[in-house]
């Protein structure tokens, strides 16, 4: 096996031509955009009700054993990200992206209402705790395919505005944070901690189960990708996407995925603060969901802005230093936090992150997507994405938990942000030394 030939890509594979109208591009973002920020508000739920879901589904009298036992949950699920990848991707790749997405959104569904309606640890034992297991295994599965069906389906549909495009996908990621933020600061700040762990964490999954019939029918009506329809009517055989991706294009796996790091570990460390700022800080828990929230609007408004400047100005020019300013700023930042420890600090410090999270992964997006061919895409970008969410991000609050628990210091789980962001600049390093990339 010998590796691709280095090849410029700030356009992306030739069979890529399309430039549909601004209105289509409209209804592309709005059809990607309503179940990806659905999908991913359920899982920014789960990690900022963790300390509830622990107590609701852990026996036991230790409430920092209860919470890593929760993360864990949130951590395992992780794993099965890359295999639900390579089956929805590849399901992507064969049938196009809009099976893909109708297919995702109803298995996160599925998952939802498992979730909200799951009786407690008290009531079924043991069978409640792999009731919530199994619920997170079916929408981890589903947001497995998410990320590379949706961001190929953006992507697709301008060559000239993609990592504008590109860019929804992680700001209604974003959205995700702010809508699931908002819902646990209003929450903790209207019901008491024994209401909150009797029935209120249980409130926002409610809610996702309204809001999903309407991203089924956004989806369910919108247009092919212009990209890959064509292709799709073709009678000529298309080879595996899974074989094709793993036997031409495991650089473009190495590349995507290695530039996925910082960003990913820094995504799940943002949802995190808030647990931390309650329990190592000893700050109000309405006051630090609020912080997140702050941080949310910044990821939803920012990212689509940064994503413009990398269609303008070229994308690496602004990862790079991006990635940079990550690592050399969170460690002074978890030790301004614990010096001065206010929900003014926590705000501040959360947004400065969200802010340099924004100004990274506004462009990522497309950088991804140019390493795959059209009929590998989904695949690629699937495998890619959640191998490194599975390994940097589902893990990352269990890692932080457990780092401070370990260490005694409340500052380690900066140190880890640090190694992440040391990972993110040397693969993008190398795409600019090997694949000309900018």
């Amino acid at each position: 096996m010998t590796a691709p030939s280095p090849q410029p890509v700030q356009s992306t594979h030739p069979d890529d031509t399309s430039a549909p109208s601004r209105p289509s591009a409209r209804r592309a973002i709005a059809a990607a955009t309503i179940g990806n920020a659905l999908e991913f508000f359920d899982l920014a739920l789960y990690a900022l009700m963790a300390s509830y879901i622990g107590r609701t589904f852990f026996p036991g009298g230790n409430p920092g054993v209860q919470l890593v036992q929760a993360y864990a949950v949130f951590g395992v699920t992780y794993l099965i990200r890359p295999l639900g990848g390579l089956l929805l991707g590849a399901y992507a790749d064969r049938n196009g992206r809009k099976k893909a997405l109708v297919l995702s959104i109803r298995l996160m569904v599925l998952g939802t209402l498992l979730l909200a309606v799951m009786p407690g640890y008290g009531t079924l034992g043991i069978a409640s705790t792999l009731g919530i297991v199994l619920a997170r295994l079916i929408q981890g599965f589903a947001a497995g395919g998410e990320f590379g069906a949706a961001t190929s389906f953006l992507v697709e549909h301008d060559e000239r505005r993609k990592s504008f495009l590109g860019s929804f996908q992680f700001a209604s990621q974003g959205l995700s944070t702010l809508m699931a933020a908002g819902f646990a600061a209003a929450l903790t700040a209207l019901l008491s901690d024994a209401q909150m762990t009797s029935w209120g964490w249980r409130v926002p999954f409610a809610f996702g189960l309204l809001i999903g019939p309407v991203g089924y029918f956004v989806r369910r009506y919108m247009d092919e990708s212009p990209a890959l329809a064509p292709e799709l009517k073709s009678a000529a055989p298309t080879p595996s996407p899974i074989v094709s991706v793993f036997r031409h294009h495991w650089g473009g796996l190495l590349i995507a995925g290695g530039a996925l790091i910082v960003s990913t570990a820094l995504n799940f460390m943002l949802q995190y603060l808030p647990t931390y700022g309650i329990g190592q800080l000893g700050l109000d828990a309405s006051l630090s969901f609020t912080a997140l929230l702050i941080a949310g609007a910044v990821l939803t408004f920012v990212t689509p802005l940064v994503g413009l400047l990398g269609d303008r100005h070229g994308r690496l020019r602004i990862m790079i230093p991006a990635a940079l300013l990550i690592g050399v700023s969170v460690v002074p930042l978890f030790l301004w936090l614990n010096a001065s420890p206010s929900f003014l600090t926590l705000a501040l410090c959360t947004t400065i992150l969200a802010l340099l999270k924004a100004v990274y992964f506004g462009t990522l997006p497309s950088v991804m997507a140019d390493v795959f061919p059209t009929r590998a895409r989904a695949t690629g970008l699937s495998f890619s994405y959640n191998t490194t969410v599975a390994l940097f991000g589902g893990f990352t609050p269990t890692i932080a938990a457990a780092l401070i628990e370990t260490t005694g210091s409340p500052v380690s789980p900066g140190y880890y942000l640090l190694a992440t962001a040391v990972l993110s600049t040397a693969a993008l390093t190398t795409a600019v030394r090997s694949r000309r990339m900018r």
